[in-house]
């Protein structure tokens, strides 16, 4: 059995360490440029836009899980369900355009003070709203990320950046437009129960009328 100061000593290796502080290795906005045959310009204004384009992705992830939690009225379940399935797919979104900035040698934001500098997305209310403004503000949101994530795949194009432009393309552009067609459908003013075809010119015919 060892002495006490030896097991001191042994047990010194098996704790924890603790409370660390320590120096930045990469400061945000500085490149640690990966041999992947960009030219280092391109990388950082890819950076920058996708940093843009992340804290606008986070933000839009998080309006739709607000609205999950919160919405209600009549198409509470399938609007809980629908926007809680475009929530994942914007984490999925998230993810991605975070990797992509460190593959292309930057540092991607991620904390929420630092998202809320950033986005451009305008900020809702902390209450509860009725679901046409839920709805509105998400395809409000949506287009301001379509319309940048557009500008920004034609820039990576130009400029050779293939792997940022896919991502923008098949990924940001692609689930965007599918989840607006979702949910701008649930916005649309028809009726619920029976169609009014004043003035349309259909016939109807009743059967007990013969």
């Amino acid at each position: 059995m060892p002495k006490t100061t030896e097991a001191d000593e042994i047990l010194q290796h098996a704790r924890p360490l603790i409370h660390q502080r320590g120096h930045e290795t990469q400061p945000y906005g500085h490149l640690a440029k990966l041999p992947i045959a960009l030219e280092e310009s391109t990388c950082r204004k890819s950076i920058d836009n996708l940093n843009q384009l992340l804290a606008d992705t986070i933000t839009i992830r998080d309006l739709y899980k607000k609205h999950h939690w919160q919405v209600a009225g009549h198409t509470f379940y399938q609007l809980h369900l629908l926007f809680d399935k475009h929530a994942e797919e914007q984490t999925k979104l998230v993810d991605e355009i975070a990797e992509r900035i460190q593959l292309l040698g930057g540092i991607s934001i991620a904390m929420a003070h630092d998202v809320a500098e950033r986005t451009i997305i305008p900020r809702p209310p902390k209450g509860r709203e009725p679901v046409p403004i839920q709805i509105s503000r998400l395809l409000f949101a949506h287009e301001i990320v379509l319309k940048e994530a557009r500008t920004m795949a034609r820039l990576a194009a130009q400029d050779g950046d293939d792997g940022t432009n896919d991502l923008l393309v098949s990924g940001v552009i692609r689930t965007g437009e599918l989840q607006v067609w979702f949910v701008a459908e649930h916005v649309v003013d028809t009726p619920a129960v029976q169609a009014n075809d004043q003035g349309s010119g259909v016939v109807h015919h009743d059967p007990h009328s013969d």
